[in-house]
């Protein structure tokens, strides 16, 4: 079974972004990085769920991906392409575990993420 574990978003004002989640929707701040080009901004909700807000030139801004936990990710992907889904990127080996990704009829991102570290 899969479980949502983050909604990722490109957004245009970082600052502003964690302003609104933080003290509008009450998230809390996890972590922040630098990467080339932008940052992210990990934000933690209640129970499992969070967002990753990303600012960076190189994408539009919006909705960019849903994060989900699987426990056997070579299964649901395999699940998921016998029903017809699009596959964009089949299990790969990742810093947590491995990670795979579908594309719904939106071109929406559904990353799909195995932990085994």
């Amino acid at each position: 079974f899969m479980k949502i574990r983050y909604a990722t978003m490109i957004v245009d004002d970082m600052e502003e972004s964690v302003k609104f989640y933080t003290e509008t929707l009450d998230f809390t701040l996890d972590e922040v990085f630098d990467v080339p080009g932008g940052k992210i901004t990990l934000l933690d909700g209640e129970g499992f769920a969070g967002i990753e807000l990303i600012e960076s030139k190189n994408f539009e801004t919006g909705l960019y991906s849903i994060g989900m936990d699987v426990e056997d990710i070579n299964k649901e992907i395999d699940d998921l392409e016998a029903k017809g889904a699009n596959i964009a990127l089949k299990p790969v080996e990742t810093q947590v575990g491995y990670m795979a990704r579908v594309i719904d009829p939106n071109g929406i991102n559904i990353v799909l993420v195995q932990h085994t570290k």
